[in-house]
């Protein structure tokens, strides 16, 4: 993503996949008309339960419109993620090229006179200006276009709210952070390629450590869930699981939107089980048990921890990457840029330019990576929650904003999560071979059981 070549090639050639997948999808015949769900799963022999037509009765359930909204609405998404890396790429070639990152630090360094706070100063300025200019993508993405597809709820003012809540966040941490690394960077000039990426995971640590706290409430009201019917059956889930928690929080997300989620958050005593108020407006108590239970997996399944690992392991190949592409890069354009070296805070767009295009190019690997966690939580929390049905019908109303069933190859590229169609069929075929079980209490899982499609 360098050259001029090599960019223009890449651009065309995730073009060509974009549109041969949404070609794909526009000859795809409608599904056949399915028998309802109740009529597949109502069979006098277990023997007799196909999951396969199962699976197909639930997606047949969605209506021709709805689907093709859903399609529509995930789809644009693909798209959506080349159109924001090239904006940003754009954004830093702006800044180089044009010398006013240069100009943004020779302001801060008349600002201060100390090198930490010059740097906080340039990357005050970088973050404003950066946030700025791509603000009326953000607009689109995230208030147009959700209302647009009967997602968001929020009008414009409380939006624009959380969006300078966001900023000042950005503003403090991202700060802070881009002045570690050039610290780092100034300290250790030989070996500041590992430790400038062990500063950024421990980072990542710090944050997934306060947000349950000290960021999530920012953005909305958590309050404990009393009624006993809704969180009994979330403990019972989770204590069998040996989650020692004592309550279940709910959050207010329906001023915001209208999707369903949950999530266990955080660690080393910060945990916390919460699920949205849309998750309780909108989805059955065996739907509710799936869905905790799934989170609950995560978190026995240790995926936090694992998840840092994955992308520790990334983040020091990307600085790597960025050690070795930065200084002939600089040698070429350097001057021109006004560039000092890998020390000067005026060369971070080329930094931010070079780790976006890397882990934009490794988007199939990391959505991999996290679909396989999901899907491993799924089984855990069917397992768990012995919940087939709430599972499948819940991943019905994720399909508002999922597409149910695509291609191998679209799923592999643009998934991190299973498609509907995967999770259902792994629903079902756990109901295949667990007869009698499916909707009894809660089970004891001390991990995901087989599957065979």
């Amino acid at each position: 993503m360098i050259s001029n070549t090599s960019r223009s090639a890449g651009r065309l050639a995730l073009a060509g996949i974009l549109l041969a997948l949404a070609g794909s999808a526009l000859a795809q015949p409608a599904p056949s008309p399915q028998p309802p769900p109740s009529a597949a799963t109502s069979v006098a022999s277990p023997a007799a339960f196909d999951p396969a037509s199962a699976t197909n009765a639930y997606l047949a359930t969605v209506s021709g419109e709805k689907r093709a909204r859903s399609d529509a609405y995930f789809e644009g998404g693909y798209w959506l993620q080349l159109w924001d890396f090239l904006l940003g790429a754009a954004v830093s070639v702006l800044l180089l090229s044009t010398g006013w990152s240069a100009r943004m630090r020779d302001r801060a360094e008349r600002w201060s006179r100390f090198r930490a706070g010059q740097t906080l100063l340039y990357a005050g300025q970088y973050i404003l200006f950066s946030t700025l200019i791509v603000f009326p993508m953000t607009i689109y993405e995230g208030f147009v276009r959700e209302h647009k597809y009967g997602l968001a709820t929020q009008t414009i003012v409380p939006w624009l709210g959380d969006q300078a809540k966001g900023l000042g966040l950005g503003l403090v941490f991202g700060s802070l952070l881009i002045a570690a690394l050039y610290g780092v960077v100034r300290k250790l000039p030989r070996t500041w390629a590992l430790w400038g990426a062990m500063t950024c995971v421990g980072f990542l640590f710090f944050v997934q450590l306060i947000a349950p706290v000290f960021i999530a409430p920012m953005f909305n009201t958590y309050t404990r869930l009393t009624d006993p019917a809704l969180r009994e059956p979330i403990l019972r889930i989770a204590r069998a699981q040996g989650v020692s928690v004592n309550d279940v929080y709910v959050s207010d997300a329906s001023r915001q939107s209208t999707r369903v989620s949950a999530n266990v958050s955080g660690f080393l005593g910060t945990e916390r089980i919460t699920l949205n108020d849309n998750l309780l407006k909108r989805c059955s108590i065996p739907e509710i048990e799936a869905v905790m239970a799934h989170e609950i997996g995560h978190y026995v399944l240790h995926h936090v921890y694992k998840g840092m690992l994955f992308f520790a392991v990334l983040i020091v190949a990307g600085f790597a990457l960025i050690r070795w592409a930065f200084d002939r890069i600089v040698a070429w354009k350097g001057a021109a840029w006004g560039i000092r070296g890998i020390g000067d805070p005026a060369g971070l767009p080329l930094v931010v330019l070079i780790f976006s295009a890397y882990f934009f190019i490794l988007t199939p690997v990391s959505n991999t990576y996290i679909r396989t966690d999901e899907a491993e939580a799924d089984l855990f929390g069917i397992n768990a929650s012995a919940q087939p049905d709430g599972e499948a019908q819940v991943d019905l109303k994720l399909g508002e904003y999922r597409k149910l069933d695509p291609s191998p190859l679209e799923e592999f590229l643009f998934f991190d999560h299973p498609s509907g169609r995967s999770r259902i069929l792994m629903a079902m075929t756990w109901k295949a071979q667990h007869p009698g079980q499916a909707g009894k209490e809660a089970r004891t899982a001390n991990g995901p059981v087989s599957y065979t499609p």
